[in-house]
Parts: structure tokens; sequence; C-alpha cells
């Protein structure tokens, strides 16, 4: 794919240096467009940003930055998005510092679904991710599309749940979208990019820094209409999520625990200042005033494109799916039993799967 000069515009001048989202909107205020900031002379610029900044932009566009993002975008499943794009998320735009500039793998359309944020602690207790998982499948069925971070213990499980309920999941990340962090999470990161989205204002080739976290939790809670916290100790960066899910105007849930885990204190903690104690998803719906229709159809969020996508009706074996998906055999096989519950397709002599329909 060949970027255009508005977009190479848009990517270069998001990536200067010290040239934070409330300069960028003083620039685009004043001139209009990137493509008229990187025209305007010096003079112009110092009367705006600080000399470095001005000089920095003086140089140009960065070609080395377009050229990684032109390669990234020859998959069908990569988008960038500008924050005056039709589908740039709607939601987005009442926060206070939204994104200008979203990187996405997988389904943009998720964007703009009402959409429920799960949070909560990285060491979570197995009854925690059972809760996370639960709440979060129900809640998908219940046209929730599941929004976290895609860290380890409760967002993972909230991913997991999305993906098997009818809406989906959307995790943000603090890194580019050509890395994955972390690591052990490659798998659920496929099947999020295919089935899903994965969303990062971070430049690809970024790192995961920690500064870098605390700043996507503005997105995660900006997307969502409320913010459920599961488990989360006092010092959890899932307060983090919350207080900002506040500050937005959005309502914030919490799961009781025992008054003896460590991993419920931060959930406490929440509801003594004022977030509703939930125990079950109707109670979210409530509050949320989310009526849902009763649907008994079979749950297409996954097999869907994954038919689309990799199975056709000539037979084809495990390995050959994982090669062409990126997913684990543990993983398609999950898929695939869900599949052929649904009566999608068909398991032939051999190991062979065969579409149907």
């Amino acid at each position: 794919m060949t970027i255009d000069a508005t977009l190479a515009s848009w990517l270069s001048l998001s990536q200067i240096s010290g040239l934070g989202n409330e300069s960028f909107r003083k620039l685009l205020s004043t001139f209009g467009s990137p493509e008229n900031v990187f025209q305007a002379s010096i003079s112009q610029l110092n009367e705006l940003v600080k000399p470095k900044l001005a000089k920095a932009i003086s140089v140009g566009i960065n070609c080395e930055l377009v050229s990684k993002a032109e390669s990234w975008l020859t998959d069908p499943l990569n988008h960038v998005l500008c924050i005056g794009d039709e589908a740039y998320p709607k939601a987005l735009l009442n926060i206070s510092d939204p994104p200008l500039l979203l990187y996405v793998k997988g389904r943009i359309d998720l964007l703009s679904t009402n959409a429920l944020a799960i949070v909560g602690s990285r060491n979570a207790t197995p009854q925690g991710l059972r809760n996370a998982e639960a709440f979060a499948q129900s809640a998908s069925d219940s046209n929730l599309c599941i929004v976290s971070g895609m860290a380890l213990g409760i967002d993972t499980a909230a991913h997991i749940g999305g993906l098997r309920g009818r809406s989906s999941s959307i995790a943000i990340v603090g890194t580019g979208l050509d890395k994955v962090y972390p690591a052990s999470n490659r798998d659920l990161a496929h099947q999020l990019s295919h089935f899903g989205a994965i969303v990062s204002e971070f430049a690809l080739g970024t790192p995961p820094l920690p500064a870098n976290f605390p700043r996507r939790n503005r997105i995660i809670s900006g997307l969502s209409l409320g913010c459920l916290v599961v488990e989360a100790s006092l010092q959890s960066g899932s307060l983090i999520t919350a207080r900002m899910s506040i500050d937005q105007g959005r309502d914030v849930f919490s799961i009781p625990g025992s008054i003896h885990s460590p991993q419920s204190k931060g959930c406490h903690y929440l509801i003594k200042q004022g977030a509703k104690l939930v125990e079950n998803v109707q109670e979210i719906l409530d509050e949320l005033d989310i009526h849902v229709i009763a649907d008994n159809s079979p749950n297409f969020a996954i097999s869907d494109h994954f038919l689309n996508d990799f199975i056709q009706f000539e037979p084809i074996d495990l390995g050959t799916l994982s090669e062409r998906s990126g997913l684990t055999i543990s993983s398609l096989s999950a898929i695939l039993l869900q599949m052929e519950l649904e009566g999608l397709i068909a398991t032939l002599p051999g190991g062979l799967y065969q579409r149907i329909v």
C-alpha cells in the first residue's frame, strides 16, 4: 500500500519527540492540517512551539517511519485512523485528550459499538479469573464489546470471555502493533487480530515503556460506557483506569471479595468511593440502560470470520490451518469444535476439516 501525503504527514508529525497532543492540536488549529504544518516556516512554527520542536518539524516527512507503515499496511487486517476520519471512534472524541492517531489491527467496526471495560490485577486469584471470563462472556453476549489492556491476569481472562461472546473484544496496548507484550499472550493477540481488534496510539516499533501503560488506560475507559474492576490491590494500575472513567463521566463497577484478600482491597476502596457493587452482569446492563433482545441464534463472532478467512470447501488439516491463522493447535481445536456444533464445518477422516455452508 502506498501512503498518501496526508497520512504521511499525520504519521510523521505525531511521532516527533516532545510534541504532545496539546501542541499538536495547536498546530492543527493554526495551520489546518499536518501537511500545512510541514510547509510552515521556522518563524511561524516558533510562534507556537519551542525552537527545538520547530527545528524538528522543519526537517520534514519521516521517510523511514512512512516506509515502515506502508509495509505494515499491506496486511488487510491493519489500519491507521486519524482523528478526523469517519471510522475514528466517536466515543474518544468526548474525552479531554483523545489520541490523534490510532493504529488498529483487526475489526475497526468494533470501535463504534457499545463497550464495557474490564480490568484488574495481573496477579489474579483463580476465582478472579473465572469471574472476569464469565462476566466478559455474559456482557459480550449482551451486546457489549469487551475492552481491556491485554495484560496477564484479569485482562487476559476478560479478552477470552469477550471473544467467546457475540460482541468480541478490543485490546488497547502500550506498544507498537508490530510487537506483542507480554510475549506469552501471542496466541491471544492472534485471536484478537482476526476476531476482535488490537489498538495502539504508539508508532510501530515502540517498546513496552512503563510510561505508555497509564497513558493507554484513558483509551480503555474512553471507548467504554463503563468500567468493571474485578480484582485489584490498592497499588493496582486498574485504579488509574477507574479514576479516568470517573473523570470521563463513565460508570465504575466493582466486584467485592474477601476482606482478607489483598486483591480485593482496591475493589473495596472503589466501592467506598462510590463505585457500584455488582454481583452479576444484569446489574451492569440495568445501570447502563442496555436492553438486550433475546437471541438464540448461534454465536458467529469468531466462526464467521474464521470461516471466511481460512476454511474453504476443500478439506484442510490442523497443521495448515495453524500456519494460515497463526493460532496454536489447542486454540484451533476449541474454535473448530464450536464451528462443528454450529453446523458450519464437518470433520473428515484423517483429521481433516471441510466447510459445509
